[in-house]
């Protein structure tokens, strides 16, 4: 089963949506007489790891939480998904662990289930609406409930994230937001998000450098996200259409004309501090979830326990 990273906020949209990219978490497993893994791909060591690891955690709680016998499990993992970089892994990671527990516990929870226990696990619903549903997803909790929605990202725009080359932590990231806000700022930003997911729907990608302009937690970020201020200004310029830190950071989102990926990677290139150790990746946007076909077969074994 395939979770793609997610990259959340787009700048205004803070904790209410994400988009799915095309990297990916690949998840097989199958019953053992003792957990293992064989991971690969993107830092294979610390995913491979049966010690403090975020899926076999997560995995081991539900089911002894809902009372039911924990089944080791083979895993065999290959990873696309940075670590600590904003772009979702922690939500990848939860809900392949939720969807193991759902199988091999014979939870039978339904998508929805799955997707409000992935919320209530990260604290907000945005990554874990985009990795499940796939495309631009929009989510809104009611206490428990979640509410989603998704439309698909036009074909014509790819993803350029810019990472640098330190990791971030959520808490830090988090740390450093203001207690309350301005009317003014939470009106901006209030406008700015409807005029998203707007763009998004209709393919307007003169509108995304407007609509991914934030007040709430980007400006208050940009001290630990140095990547972010250097790479704003190109917003709307050589092919760059939008521009925001990827989740809480410090990688950096650009959304760009498909057209014009060379222009708008050799701008990221000149905009950047001489010396400034950076990767770029350059994907296109994961149309299909993790939930996408949840009857059919998962973690190479028959998957009734999805829903």
């Amino acid at each position: 089963m395939q979770f793609p990273a997610t990259s959340a906020n787009l700048g205004s949209a803070f904790d209410c949506a994400a988009v799915a990219v095309a990297l990916h978490l690949t998840v097989e497993a199958e019953g053992a007489s003792e957990f293992r893994i064989d991971a690969t791909g993107r830092d294979a060591e610390q995913c491979g790891k049966l010690e403090q690891n975020l899926i076999l955690e997560t995995y081991r709680g539900l089911l002894e939480r809902e009372g039911r016998a924990i089944v080791p499990l083979a895993l065999t993992m290959h990873n696309e998904i940075p670590l600590g970089m904003g772009c979702g892994s922690s939500a990848a990671g939860r809900l392949a662990a939720i969807a193991l527990a759902n199988h091999f516990g014979d939870l039978g929870w339904s998508s929805q289930q799955i997707l409000e226990e992935a919320s209530a696990l990260e604290g907000h619903p945005d990554n874990a609406a985009a990795c499940w549903l796939g495309g631009l997803a929009v989510a809104a909790c009611e206490g428990p409930r979640v509410h989603a929605a998704r439309v698909e990202p036009p074909l014509t725009w790819k993803a350029m994230i810019v990472l640098p080359a330190d990791p971030l932590a959520t808490s830090r990231a988090r740390a450093v937001l203001p207690a309350h806000y301005s009317r003014q700022d939470v009106v901006a930003n209030i406008q700015a998000a409807a005029l998203l997911g707007l763009a998004f729907a209709g393919g307007r990608g003169d509108l995304l450098r407007p609509a991914m302009a934030d007040r709430i937690h980007q400006p208050y970020r940009a001290e630990i996200c140095p990547l972010l201020p250097q790479l704003l200004p190109l917003a709307g310029r050589r092919g760059i259409l939008g521009v925001a830190l990827s989740g809480a950071g410090p990688s950096v989102l650009l959304i760009v004309d498909a057209s014009e990926v060379e222009a708008a990677e050799e701008a990221v290139r000149d905009a950047l501090t001489e010396g400034c150790n950076f990767e770029v990746r350059v994907v296109g946007f994961e149309q299909r979830g993790a939930g996408a076909g949840k009857d059919e077969t998962a973690f190479g074994i028959p998957s009734q326990g999805l829903g």
